[in-house]
């Protein structure tokens, strides 16, 4: 009941193409990462701006679609809530919320597959107890028989999955390697006869940084090969990221809140991780890229399809999946400055300004701004800081003065709070000077505090009778961690991405709070 215009020539070029695919597939088979590009409106070899334009172009002529049984897996991979509910006996202390139960059955149906997965949860709604009991299921039905799983953390996240593990999952069998655990003749032990010593193992703990230095444990041939933050290898050069890549595993899963923390090049090294080829080599990812932000509709769909059925994220402001968090309520608090810090803020600027104009170009130009923006970070924070007199009286910081002022408030309701700053030198100070306000000693935690002590700090923390404050450094305790206890977050002074204070908010803004 309508005209439809036939671009004779469109149609022969969209017809000549998908011939030369099937006689390509005819003779050498369509690899499974070629498959999906397709599938997802992408081209096959994830080509330059040209093959992109021209994939667009055959879109509006063509379609491909999966077949019956492919198409079933990718329905339940993109939609996880439809799978079927099987057994639940799988040995877990504990239960599972609903949207945790759906987490589970799709790590599960991934894993089952060979396929790596991205559990890309908001933080704080419970990856860690969704993997736990994955682990078991795995364990109960002996899908890998013998062989152990592999689980990759940062070194500050080892106390929290030891207490996780025995407080939900106490019939793994976990073995940890790390200094902070074992002996260094244990550790060489381990390494001579890997096979010998993980017999009887369901689950081995390590660290990103004990990577490079036990090379053995890329030599194994693990069950599940797990990593947890894993923005720990948004970074491709780096050698933990290279030393994750040749872990060896029958299945793969990344955990993460945060799957694109800075740019999109972050989700390229998570995929290589866990899917290698799927988006290329990093040089034709970002040809792909860029050939999308020229697309003039629908820009980010190939992408966004392409990698879809192996990322499952859900959010705590969705009240469809959890109801029973308190609403977060986040306040910019400005903070004058005193005249001592208007001072050494105004002289620094004139510095700068001198050395700037001396003619600093290229990498050294670049580095001396950044050296200055942390000195002015520093004054911000109290003159004592940049001048490293050890002084830090309160009335010479407007920050201090406006920290007092938020947790006298706190105190007097007798609630607890978390304070982050960015400089683990500042961590001793704002310490001393909370426990003058609160009345009473609070903790410390910064990247010189070791692993076992961590777990203590924590621990005191959260009991209702604990202390009433808890500094922490950003990069130490910024990620991982369950301090429900706190109904307050204070961020001293500013990290440069949000994201990673996001991170550090939800250390209390999870279930439990």
């Amino acid at each position: 009941g309508r005209w439809v215009e036939v671009d004779r020539e469109r149609l022969a070029e969209a017809l000549a193409h998908w011939q030369h695919v099937a006689a390509e597939s005819a003779r050498s088979g369509l690899s499974f990462a070629e498959g999906m590009r397709l599938l997802a409106g992408a081209p096959r070899d994830l080509g330059s701006e040209t093959a992109a334009a021209a994939a667009d172009l055959e879109h509006q002529w063509s379609t491909v679609i999966a077949g019956k049984w492919l198409g079933q897996v990718l329905a339940d991979l993109r939609e996880p809530s439809r799978l079927a509910q099987g057994n639940r006996s799988n040995g877990l202390r504990g239960t599972l919320r609903p949207y945790q139960q759906v987490g589970h059955d799709w790590l599960r149906l991934v894993t089952g597959l060979g396929l790596g997965a991205c559990l890309a949860d908001d933080m704080g709604l419970g990856k860690t107890i969704q993997v736990l009991s994955l682990l078991l299921t795995l364990k109960q039905e002996g899908r890998y028989g013998n062989q152990p799983s592999l689980l990759v953390l940062p070194a500050s996240l080892l106390g929290n999955w030891k207490a996780e593990i025995e407080r939900f999952a106490p019939t793994l069998r976990a073995l940890t390697v790390h200094p902070s655990e074992q002996t260094r003749p244990e550790l060489e032990a381990l390494a001579k006869a890997p096979d010998q010593a993980l017999q009887g193992t369901d689950l081995v703990l390590t660290t990103y940084g004990m990577l490079p230095r036990q090379p053995w444990l890329s030599a194994v041939d693990w069950g599940l090969v797990v990593i947890d933050e894993a923005q720990a290898i948004k970074s491709p050069a780096a050698r933990q990221t290279r030393a994750v890549r040749q872990l060896r595993g029958q299945a793969r899963v990344a955990l993460t809140g945060t799957p694109v923390e800075n740019r999109l090049l972050d989700l390229w090294s998570i995929f290589d991780f866990l899917c290698p080829g799927l988006l290329g080599s990093q040089a034709r990812f970002r040809q792909f890229v860029k050939s999308l932000e020229a697309r003039p509709h629908e820009r980010w769909a190939p992408l966004r399809n392409l990698v879809a059925p192996y990322i499952l994220r859900r959010m705590k402001t969705d009240r469809t999946i959890i109801t029973d968090l308190p609403e977060k309520t986040e306040m910019k608090t400005f903070c004058g400055l005193t005249k001592a810090q208007v001072a050494l803020y105004a002289r620094s600027v004139t510095e700068l300004e001198l050395a700037l104009a001396s003619g600093a170009e290229g990498i050294k130009r670049r580095g001396l701004v950044l050296s200055y923006l942390m000195r002015f970070k520093q004054i911000c924070n109290h003159p004592s800081q940049w001048l490293g007199d050890a002084g830090f009286d309160p009335a010479q910081s407007g920050k201090f003065e406006r920290l007092r002022a938020l947790t006298e408030e706190i105190a007097s309701r007798q609630e607890k709070v978390l304070v982050f700053t960015q400089f683990r030198e500042m961590t001793e100070p704002l310490a001393a000077f909370l426990a003058e306000v609160f009345g009473t000693e609070g903790l410390v935690l910064h990247g010189g505090t070791t692993v076992a002590r961590r777990k203590a700090l924590i621990d005191a923390f959260q009991r209702e009778d604990g202390p009433p404050f808890f500094v922490l450094s950003l990069k130490a305790g910024g990620v991982g961690l369950n301090l429900t206890a706190a109904a307050h977050v204070v961020h001293f002074d500013r990290w440069w991405n949000p994201a990673v204070e996001d991170q550090a908010t939800v250390r209390a803004f999870r279930i439990g709070q």
